[in-house]
């Protein structure tokens, strides 16, 4: 087999160039790769095309390539907590697809099944229909949708081994599973890697045979996008 363990985030990004599409997983601030995104970040690239479920806050997450003008394009469900998108996007800076989140879920899960293209009643008669082929089955319509094509996929978990198994916790099982399932390299971070042989593989989420490589990460700050408090009465 071959050694799919490298030595961090660094070494695991080491040729993602300039143009490439990328998919980022994790749901909000939750389980979001955070050392691979330092990583590009300190390397500088370019021009990326990045599908996630959002665009993480200005100062982390995706906003910190935003912040370094290093994404061309964003394909997302939702935007609405990075005031520097807003700006890039209402200036003409970058370019911007919107998609609803089952679609966005169901297009990252076909292009791991190998299936070219889904149909979803989502989006029929709005603005996210232009342009895209309408099918009718059994008397109601439904949008076509192509699979995503993405280079790499950079998720995260809670524990991995090295033979590439992975185990996520909680919400960010949301879209790492099939975001590590869709990329044509993906690459893994964990919290805790351990030897292969050691997770239960009932409890595994992705198999190995999907994850090219794999490193354990560090300093996870598990931000909270939203923080809510109940005031004394």
């Amino acid at each position: 087999m071959i050694n799919k363990v490298v030595s961090g985030a660094e070494e695991a990004t080491r040729d993602i160039p300039d143009g490439a599409t990328i998919m980022l997983g994790g749901f909000g601030l939750c389980g979001i790769p955070e050392n691979c995104i330092a990583a590009l970040v300190k390397k500088g690239i370019k021009d990326l095309t990045c599908i996630s479920n959002n665009a993480g806050v200005d100062d982390f997450g995706i906003g910190l390539m935003l912040q370094q003008r290093q994404v061309k394009k964003m394909v997302s469900s939702y935007v609405g907590e990075n005031a520097e998108f807003e700006r890039q996007l209402l200036s003409g800076e970058l370019e911007v697809e919107l998609i609803p989140q089952g679609t966005l879920a169901t297009r990252c899960m076909a292009a791991g099944y190998g299936m070219p293209a889904i149909f979803t009643p989502a989006g029929v008669g709005t603005e996210v229909a232009e342009g895209k082929e309408v099918r009718n089955f059994n008397g109601k319509d439904y949008l076509m949708e192509y699979a995503f094509d993405a280079d790499f996929a950079l998720v995260k978990a809670w524990k991995g081994d090295t033979a590439g198994n992975l185990i996520y916790r909680s919400t960010s099982r949301n879209f790492n599973p099939v975001m590590a399932m869709a990329g044509k390299v993906t690459i893994a971070e964990v919290e805790e890697l351990v030897e292969a042989g050691e997770l239960d593989p009932d409890q595994v989420h992705t198999p190995g045979v999907f994850v090219h490589r794999i490193f354990q990460g560090a300093d996870y700050e598990k931000r909270i996008e939203q923080r809510t408090v109940r005031t004394k009465n």
